[in-house]
């Protein structure tokens, strides 16, 4: 992967400064919480309303990646607060499923990576435990989701999980057990197999028959309808694969990684603004500015497992992508206390052009990334 231009390194300082000048008095005003999206411009708190919510370990990961940045201790306190606070998930058996890497990887896995504390690695391997208890034998897929509103999820399966999997990799070389690391490139395979199309175009769910293993249908999910190109779950698909290749070694899920991203740049056009699915109608210009920041970071993360002239595709992306979202899509005022706008949850729900939070964590990791500083969380 090159280095950065001259003028792409000030770029890239410039943001890490007007980074920390907004997150330091944003965060002072959110002590002890757990932000998700933002309600007239300030963070809610999931802490006590949602301690479950799936995306409740990024404002720990951001936090990481903040005191690294700053050396601000006040950084390092919130995001063990934040850790402290999902010891509750850990007794809500309905709380758990495939996502507790999102939840402990940005946390606990983290912390005991730099401080080797006690009760960080018992948090993960616990997380790590209940993950691997989801594993399918028949079908050798990670089951997502819980059962609610009466829907049966036994045999559901979601793209997103392939950014769970490092939770199993890192327990496997912690413990030098191999079941952990066997179920992840088991899943890794499968999804592989059959939720990644041959144009590079990814499903969000592919449903199983539980019993047998063997694929009944793909769902649209969060996209525009089945057979569409869900543009977060196509960032997951990126990242998640290059990070399987890094855990493995092998060059399939790199092969891969590279067809999901290729595809992506083929349908980015000129503007860089990432709409909510590639597939969505041409009337249609609802945006997930998420997927933009994802996408970024896992565009980095693949470049820097190549070399020449193809890591430097993957890398030039990665840079219009967040160059895009500095000059279009951040609140750098303090006005507000996200930094991404026009985010999404879905295509067919109703939310929209609003902030979430693993969008801020992202665009800081990737820039974190091209400043060479950032933490490895997954």
């Amino acid at each position: 992967m090159r280095k950065l231009t001259g003028e792409e390194q000030k770029w890239v300082k410039d943001t890490l400064g007007k980074i920390k000048d907004k997150m330091v008095p944003v965060t002072e005003r959110n002590l002890d919480s757990i932000p998700y999206t933002t309600m007239s411009g300030r963070f809610d708190d999931k802490s006590e309303s949602d301690v479950c919510w799936w995306t409740n370990g990024f404002w720990g990961g951001e936090m990481w990646q903040l005191y690294k940045l700053t050396g601000n201790e006040m950084f390092k306190k919130e995001a063990i607060g934040v850790e402290d606070k999902l010891d509750k998930v850990l007794m809500i058996n309905e709380g758990l499923d495939h996502d507790n890497g999102f939840k402990w990887l940005p946390t606990s896995v983290i912390r005991y990576k730099l401080e080797k504390n006690k009760e960080s690695y018992n948090r993960a391997m616990l997380a790590a435990g209940n993950m691997a208890g989801r594993f399918n034998l028949a079908g050798n897929f990670i089951r997502a989701w819980n059962n609610w509103d009466d829907v049966d999820r036994r045999g559901f399966a979601i793209i997103d999980c392939m950014m769970n999997l490092p939770l199993l990799y890192w327990a496997s070389e912690e413990t030098t057990d191999p079941r952990f690391k066997m179920m992840a490139v088991a899943h890794a395979d499968t999804a592989m197999k059959t939720f990644v199309r041959e144009d590079g175009s990814v499903n969000h769910i592919v449903v199983f028959d539980p019993f047998t293993g063997k694929m009944v249908e793909s769902l649209g999910g969060q996209g525009y309808g089945v057979g569409s190109s869900w543009t977060r779950g196509q960032s997951w698909g990126i990242y998640g694969f290059a990070l399987s290749y890094g855990y493995t070694g092998d060059k399939k899920y790199l092969e891969t990684s590279k067809k999901i991203a290729d595809y992506v740049i083929s349908e980015l056009g000129d503007s860089y603004l990432v709409p909510i699915d590639y597939r969505q109608p041409k009337d249609v210009d609802l945006e997930d500015s998420t997927a933009a920041a994802i996408t970024a970071s896992g565009l980095i993360e693949l470049a820097s497992q190549l070399e020449g002239e193809e890591a430097d595709k993957y890398l030039d992306a990665a840079i219009k992508l967040l160059k895009t979202l500095d000059e279009k899509r951040i609140s750098w005022g303090l006005d507000t206390d996200n930094l991404l706008n026009n985010c999404a949850v879905d295509y067919h729900g109703d939310g929209h052009n609003m902030s979430i939070i693993y969008g801020d964590y992202y665009f800081i990791e990737a820039m974190m990334k091209l400043d060479g500083t950032a933490l490895k969380i997954f």
